[in-house]
């Protein structure tokens, strides 16, 4: 990868992203830096253009970067600047663009309703050649209950905000200091278990229902153990562990996600599309939530802030490029855990991100 270069392009880009700044009040422009940079030259030429032309510093905005290592944060922080880490492979650039955004809030440096200007690569790459602005105030709002009340599904709501609250608990400690990713499937348990098989044996096997329903916070605190292992969790309506380390068969056909995201989540989807079940992710790079019902995300919540906060999506168009690359269409056995990788799809693909 290239070092960032601060060409007279990106210094142009820079001051019309001031310049709005002050017209939009913004309280933030983030810079999204693939690869190493010239750190202290890149704060000089941000304060340069920040000071604004009526020398204004009152309404100045804050310059973030987002960079794709730690090392290159700390490069970066070293220099006087600060940002966040945000890995880019596999992701395309509004996931990664809202990644940073949502680590910016995470650590304080904005705040949830915030007004951000983007600058980042959206043509070619190494070159930061595109500019967006971003109200975070349309894009999150706290998770509530009338987030899930608004479904249409067999599950009950408390069921339903059960398993999800726990879904949030593992995305945002994972399970002793170490991430963990996994997959509730609820509702329509007879469907779900003849779409899917499992990978040994069963560790919720030869409990009784009582011991096995997640109304329990005992057994939640378990049902987090069970998580760490490959394959979905499968629950009743009524809140029970029917079982858990499966397998899941459905066919992962006319379904459309976005790239970057791995076989745990062509799973929820493609298992919700074949029955009527509820499915709820959790990410194991990232600790993001998504909740699935008929081969879609409907929700997207961000754990890893003080509270869950959900992300609504844009409406995202990418550039016309000079070439594109066709992904075929996944029409193998899906088994949703673990490397958090799109590469993890095979034959029996395995995770996600």
């Amino acid at each position: 990868m290239s070092p960032f270069r601060l060409t007279d392009s990106f210094r142009n880009l820079l001051r019309a992203a001031g310049e709005l700044a002050v017209k939009e009040s913004a309280d933030a422009i983030l810079v999204l830096v693939d690869g190493s940079a010239d750190w202290p030259r890149l704060k000089t030429s941000a304060e340069s253009v920040l000071e604004g032309e009526e020398g204004n510093s009152s309404q100045k905005p804050r310059f973030l970067v987002a960079v794709s290592t730690t090392e290159h944060l700390e490069e970066a922080q070293k220099a006087g600047l600060a940002g966040v880490t945000v890995p880019i492979e596999n992701l395309p650039i509004h996931d990664r663009i809202t990644q940073a955004l949502l680590e910016a809030v995470a650590d304080d440096l904005v705040a949830s309703h915030a007004t951000v200007i983007v600058l980042y690569s959206g043509f070619e790459p190494d070159v930061v050649d595109s500019l967006t602005i971003v109200d975070l105030s349309e894009r999150l709002r706290r998770f509530t209950g009338r987030d899930l009340r608004g479904l249409e599904s067999v599950v009950p709501l408390p069921v339903l905000r059960t398993v999800v609250d726990l879904a949030l608990e593992i995305g945002r400690e994972g399970r002793e200091g170490k991430p963990v990713g996994t997959m509730f499937v609820v509702g329509d348990v007879r469907r779900v278990l003849s779409l899917s098989h499992p990978i040994n044996f069963d560790p919720v096997r030869g409990y009784s229902r009582r011991e096995r329903n997640l109304m329990d916070s005992k057994v939640r605190e378990a049902i987090k153990e069970i998580a760490q292992l490959d394959g979905a969790i499968i629950v009743a309506s009524d809140g029970t562990v029917e079982s858990a380390c499966r397998i899941i068969d459905a066919p992962a056909t006319n379904i459309t996600l976005s790239k970057g995201l791995g076989a745990r989540h062509w799973a929820a989807a493609a298992i919700t599309r074949a029955t009527k079940a509820i499915a709820v992710t959790v990410s194991e790079s990232t600790g993001t939530v998504r909740i699935f019902q008929n081969g879609e995300v409907i929700r997207r919540i961000e754990p890893s802030l003080r509270r869950p906060l959900v992300w609504r999506e844009v409406e995202w168009e990418p550039p016309i490029a000079t070439h594109q690359t066709i992904e075929p269409k996944m029409e193998a056995k899906v088994d949703p855990k673990p490397d958090d990788s799109p590469a993890a799809a095979r034959a029996s693909p395995k995770e996600d991100s």
